[in-house]
């Protein structure tokens, strides 16, 4: 049928009803049929009624209403259309003498109300029926009673593929009732539900519940094998409430505990203007912000040194917009710092004069449960890639260490201490290139540091893990460990420091990550769900230290620190192994790494690496892996 003729059988059912309506009245009235002394009278009462009823529903647009969207504003028209109707039978009534009970008259007001309402869900509920026949049916569980919930099963009530089946929410007070025609249940009836009621879906239908709520139902929904979905509330689908998402970006140096200082460190720009600089690990958090801020610098060449495809490309991709117009030459090279060929022909071939030595497997949980990977990349790479500097003249590499490598725990802090004292001996035998080391903390929000893995952990709606309680660690900024990096690059000639110092920048106290975490959870707007607040957002949950981690880092060795010519930044009073004992190390890390001797590799640095005290026992590591 067209939308016309839709409509004129709407039409046609409201005025073949006024006079059906009023008949079953005279019925209901005299008890039986009319008694033919006032049949003829009142038959003109029945004359006038259907083009009354069809001018009142013209007027009133009743007929254009769909049935599927017949609901309260439509019952209320059809009301005022029953209202009109049983005005004129009043008046006809009165005007013409008619004999006919005054409750006769609203009692036909009230037939002809429900015939009409009644006559609209009887034909919206056959049509249904009819579109439904062989069709397969979505059925559906609400979760949330609340007025998001009633609209929603408002609004599948007339839907021919889905069929909302019951109700669950979590509010004591709703279970057992009914609510727009389906009953309420509790959460913990939802396994019966599903396998009762055959339920194939369930909707979350409570957008005012914070979204680590929602996450943490969701989850455990999922968990039972149920597809998920997540209803945002009509005042937000219709622009009154904005759909936000709370986990917005937030600045790093918010969690430092301390003030910034990267505008407070000079860029040191004259030792790296006009020159062909190196950045291996170009692709990697730190060397890629030394690739950015070594633009400002305007060298004249920046070798991006990389393992990584993807890293290289990306890397690569940005530089090489940023680097438009400035005269900096963006030279791409895919390779790994472990191949001693690959790395004399990228200085070589791009007259390398500086080398920012970024690349290192960092992971500790990672490196601790593949050690030969780890030292053959982060100690035998760094002799190969620093090997090649002396040979081929370059002037300046500069390592970046870090405060894991002091007393370390791990392998990889180990083998980042190891790789110090690589550096350390060719700076004392070099007379060509000036060799330093720059240690400092953790990085926020590079990647695998902990802000990343917080912000997801919130983003999901929790638990944040937490290894200890009481775990600690140094932060600053990547753009101020970039900063430290290219200064203190620059000090290496200065004041008699002719290389193989160690510089550290003052990171004042260090961070207790619990608070980094409750700072984390509250900057997003939700609250730490604890025995005090159990009403919170998000719990924070203690896992354990993973194998090798320390519960406080250090960045000194020795006792003290001597001065540079920046306040800020201090040179370590740290001692190196002998020439003999590097050489030894080194060829006992190469024959562990060849034979794949992991135990052998934790012999050498055990013996080697000052303070060393293996977290867990190579057994345990080995199982677990």
């Amino acid at each position: 049928m067209s939308r016309r003729q839709k409509q004129f059988s709407l039409l046609m059912i409201d005025v073949v009803l006024a006079p059906l309506a009023f008949y079953l009245t005279c019925a209901i009235v005299f008890g039986s049929v009319v008694p033919k002394a006032l049949f003829d009278s009142l038959f003109v009462i029945l004359c006038l009624l259907p083009p009354v009823a069809a001018l009142a529903c013209l007027a009133l647009g009743v007929h254009r209403i769909q049935l599927k969207a017949y609901e309260s504003t439509a019952i209320l028209r059809t009301g005022a259309v029953a209202a009109i109707v049983t005005g004129t039978v009043a008046l006809s009534r009165s005007l013409l003498g008619l004999w006919f009970p005054v409750a006769g008259v609203f009692l036909f007001g009230l037939v002809f109300f429900l015939l009409a309402v009644g006559s609209r869900f009887a034909l919206l509920n056959l049509l249904l029926w009819v579109l439904r026949l062989g069709t397969e049916r979505t059925r559906v569980l609400i979760y949330g009673a609340g007025t998001t919930g009633m609209q929603l099963a408002a609004a599948l009530r007339s839907h021919e593929r889905v069929s909302a089946v019951a109700f669950v929410d979590d509010n004591v007070a709703l279970h057992g009732t009914t609510v727009a025609g389906l009953r309420v249940y509790p959460a913990h009836r939802i396994d019966s539900l599903v396998q009762d009621r055959q339920i194939d879906r369930v909707l979350l239908a409570m957008p005012s519940v914070s979204t680590p709520k929602l996450g943490k139902i969701a989850r455990g929904l999922q968990a039972r094998g149920l597809d998920v979905m997540m209803v945002p509330s009509f005042a937000q689908l219709v622009g009154s409430e904005t759909l936000i998402d709370s986990l917005t970006k937030v600045a790093p140096d918010k969690f430092l505990g301390r003030r910034q200082m990267d505008k407070a460190l000079p860029l040191g720009a004259e030792a790296y203007t006009g020159k062909s600089i190196l950045v291996s690990g170009a692709g990697g958090s730190v060397g890629s912000e030394l690739c950015r801020q070594l633009i400002l610098h305007r060298p004249s060449r920046i070798v991006l040194f990389e393992v990584s495809e993807i890293g290289l490309y990306n890397i690569d991709r940005e530089l090489q917009g940023l680097a438009s117009g400035t005269g900096v030459e963006i030279v791409p090279v895919l390779g790994t710092v472990t191949d001693a060929r690959m790395a004399r022909s990228a200085i070589v071939d791009n007259g390398v004069q500086v080398i920012l030595h970024a690349a290192a497997y960092k992971h500790v949980p990672i490196v601790e449960a593949n050690p030969i990977a780890g030292v053959s990349n982060n100690v035998l790479g760094t002799r190969v890639l620093a090997d090649a500097a002396e040979e081929c003249g370059a002037e300046r590499f500069i390592l970046i260490s870090t405060d894991k490598a002091v007393r370390p725990t791990n392998v990889m802090g180990a083998s980042k201490r190891l790789a110090e004292h690589v550096v350390q001996d060719l700076a004392r035998r070099s007379k060509i290139c000036l060799f330093s080391i720059v240690r400092f903390g953790n990085v926020l929000g590079s990647s695998g540091s902990v802000i990343p893995l917080f912000k997801e952990q919130i983003a999901q709606g929790g638990p944040v893990t937490l290894t200890h309680e009481d775990v600690t660690r140094y932060f600053m900024t990547i753009s101020e460990a970039v900063r430290l990096v290219l200064l203190a690059g620059s000090f290496a000639d200065a004041d008699g420091m002719r290389g193989g110092d160690v510089f550290v920048l003052d990171m004042g106290k260090p961070t207790r990550i619990r608070d980094l975490a409750v700072q984390m959870i509250e900057a997003a707007g939700y609250s730490v769900r604890s025995p005090d607040n159990p009403d919170g957002d998000i719990d924070i949950e203690v896992i354990g230290l993973r194998p090798g981690e320390k519960l406080h880092e250090e960045l000194l060795i020795g006792e003290g620190f001597l001065t540079t010519p920046h306040p800020k930044i201090m040179r370590a009073r740290e001692a190196g192994l002998p020439e003999l004992r590097v050489a030894g190390a080194l060829r006992a890390l190469r024959t562990a790494v060849a034979t794949g001797d992991s135990d052998g590799v934790r012999r050498v640095i055990t013996d080697c690496v000052e303070g060393y005290q293996p977290a867990v026992a190579p057994e345990a590591l080995r199982s677990n892996a």
